[in-house]
């Protein structure tokens, strides 16, 4: 056996033993995905109902940093604690466009992988394990990519939603501010 064979026999095992993780990868991944779904419809439920409850807490919150006091001034409480919401509305859009990334990402390995033993099946002429083979990758690469379309979609009806409540959290924040009589910013 020549130093080449030797690589790859020892790229074909990492290969083979990266199929599990893969797999339940993908497994998990769609999991998660139905949970954003049933999330996401039920956000587009309450909102059209005229609901906003994540939005009426963050401003419940501004408002209590504003009336608490404390040694900093108001306008840096509330710039922080604006902050603060804003992070946390970005931070959930974040994990969906990672989903984006990663769904076609194991999609493709989930692909290439049974490939490889369809290709030696085919090879060996032991059709069925080359037809189970096609059947896994062609369905690894229909849920990856299934996975990202999906997120794409809701990441980019949240983001819009997020532009609009972190205006709407702006905007009491710079109310807030005038109540107390401190000078808003741009004065």
């Amino acid at each position: 056996m020549t130093p080449i064979d030797h690589i790859r026999e020892i790229l074909h095992l990492i290969a083979g033993l990266l199929i599990w993780p893969v797999m339940l990868g993908l497994i998990a991944l769609s999991a998660a995905t139905l949970f954003v779904i049933g999330a996401y419809l039920r956000e587009v439920w309450e909102r059209s109902r005229g609901r906003r409850a994540a939005l009426a807490a963050a401003r419940a919150r501004l408002e209590a940093v504003a009336a608490e006091g404390g040694p900093d001034p108001i306008d840096l409480r509330l710039e922080k604690a604006l902050q603060t919401e804003e992070r946390a509305l970005w931070g959930a859009l974040s994990r969906l466009r990672l989903a984006v990334r990663v769904g076609p990402a194991l999609g493709l390995m989930g692909t290439l992988i049974p490939m490889a033993y369809a290709l030696k099946g085919l090879s060996e002429g032991n059709l069925p394990a080359l037809a189970s083979n096609m059947v896994t990758a062609f369905a690894a690469t229909v849920i990856g990519l299934a996975i990202s379309v999906i997120a794409y979609l809701i990441a980019a009806s949240r983001e819009a939603w997020v532009r609009s409540d972190t205006r709407e959290l702006t905007f009491r924040a710079e109310e807030l501010l005038r109540a107390s009589g401190a000078p808003a910013s741009g004065e």
